[in-house]
């Protein structure tokens, strides 16, 4: 029986596996800002979480959004529908740009925000100037999740990840010597990580555009592409899938963000050691990531196929497979909590020395809750693709909100700012939420996909 699952392991990872390095990718460039800015100081580390929290908030709304393509194209690839497919690209991606364009506005207007949020008024400071410039790679950033959600779609998953991969170096670079001022260039401190973020994600969308352009199988539907000519049955069917999809990840990535405002409210090094951890699951989190597309993908070919029966048994050994990997991974955190802190802060600093030991020692109490929620979190983004590839929204949308909003946020409101728990309360709400969410999720496929069977 168990057979049945795990012989689609190897094609689930190859499939999956591209699109795991390239959603790593993606934290890398976080993870290399937060290592080097962390030489800084505390205060510039908590700076550039408060800053990306606003981002985390509207990339959750454009990646969210840009997710209905893969559904979409997987199901027009699998029936062989070009003329479905091309319509599918070129409205996907006017929408994605159009969205960049209107989230990075939106930070703009709601910049002054950050003054009245109780955060500390030094990392504000240095908060706003790091923002401008970051916000505006939501426009390259957004773009470059239409076409890499349309590439996956086509089960070309390999383009995005080499994209983003020149994109990291790109950024290590220019983060090395715009942050510290080497080889001439001035020392700009974390306004030189916002650049660097920028100009690796002009990078990236500009690399994976011309290897889609250069590839057999897609360069068909780039051909002659015309931007501006959109076609509204498209539009409204794109919007119908994008829209709640955008809403289920904002829910989650909203309940983070609240997390590091809590934090942020317990003082600059709890704030700190909440980044620490949140990059740090991050990282996990992706490989689920991962395996969420190769579900979205894979049930969206067995649905355009008529096989509902495939379809359930490829979709189980995807959430499997996640659930045996996200143990792993909690194992790790478990093991190396006391270390992994450690990779952020420059624990020989005589200057920050009793800063950094301190937030070394939040940030080792938050990795133990996050190992629990390793298998939560990977548990729920993987059926949340598997139902995104039967192009069922609404109702994970409902069951994400309860999840996160009725459940988790009032937990780690009450835990982080009235208990002694403190910064390990907020998580805990965290882990409540995910939990949640897992659960209601798989009770949401289960049903759908007997019902499928019973039908078909």
């Amino acid at each position: 029986m168990l057979q049945h699952y795990t012989k689609e392991f190897r094609y689930n990872l190859t499939l999956a596996a591209p699109v795991m390095m390239g959603m790593i990718g993606h934290t890398l460039v976080a993870l290399v800002d937060n290592i080097m800015v962390g030489q800084l100081g505390t205060a510039e580390l908590a700076a550039v979480s408060l800053g990306n929290s606003f981002m985390f908030i509207a990339m959750s709304l454009g990646i969210g959004f840009s997710t209905a393509i893969t559904p979409l194209m997987a199901e027009a690839d699998a029936g062989r529908n070009f003329k479905n497919g091309r319509s599918i690209f070129k409205n996907g991606l006017f929408l994605c740009t159009t969205l960049g364009i209107v989230l990075f506005v939106l930070i703009l207007w709601a910049k002054p925000l950050l003054y009245f949020m109780k955060q500390p008024v030094e990392v504000v400071e240095l908060a706003l100037p790091y923002l401008d410039l970051v916000a505006f790679s939501l426009v390259p950033l957004i773009g470059f999740q239409g076409l890499k959600q349309f590439s996956d779609g086509l089960s070309m998953t390999r383009y995005p990840m080499y994209a983003t991969l020149i994109a990291n170096v790109v950024n290590v670079f220019l983060n090395y010597v715009l942050i510290f001022g080497k080889f001439g260039f001035p020392e700009m401190g974390i306004v030189g990580a916002a650049i660097g973020t920028l100009a690796s994600r002009f990078v990236m969308v500009i690399f994976l555009w011309i290897l889609l352009k250069a590839n057999k199988k897609s360069k068909v539907y780039i051909k002659n592409f015309q931007v501006f000519v959109v076609e509204s049955k498209m539009i409204k069917k794109i919007i119908a899938l994008g829209f709640p999809s955008a809403l289920q990840m904002f829910f989650e990535v909203a309940i983070f963000t609240a997390a590091i405002w809590l934090s942020g409210i317990l003082g600059k090094n709890p704030q700190a050691a909440n980044q620490i951890a949140l990059n740090l699951s991050s990282m996990t989190f992706m490989v689920a990531m991962g395996l969420s597309v190769a579900a979205m993908v894979r049930v969206g070919n067995q649905k355009g196929l008529q096989r509902f029966a495939d379809l359930r048994r490829i979709a189980i050994s995807i959430f499997l497979l996640s659930f045996l990997i996200a143990t792993l991974f909690a194992l790790v955190f478990i093991i190396f909590n006391q270390m992994l802190p450690k990779i952020y802060l420059d624990v020989e600093d005589p200057e920050n020395i009793a800063d950094n030991v301190e937030v070394i020692q939040i940030a080792a109490r938050l990795l133990l809750v996050a190992a629990l929620f390793q298998i939560s979190d990977a548990i729920q983004v993987t059926v949340l693709g598997a139902l995104r590839g039967l192009q069922d929204v609404k109702i994970p949308t409902f069951i994400t909100f309860i999840a996160y909003w009725i459940i988790g946020f009032p937990i780690s409101y009450y835990l982080g700012l009235y208990t002694e728990f403190k910064s390990s309360g907020i998580w805990i709400g965290l882990l409540a939420g995910l939990t949640v969410s897992a659960i209601l999720l798989y009770l949401r496929f289960d049903l759908l996909t007997k019902n499928l069977i019973k039908k078909g």
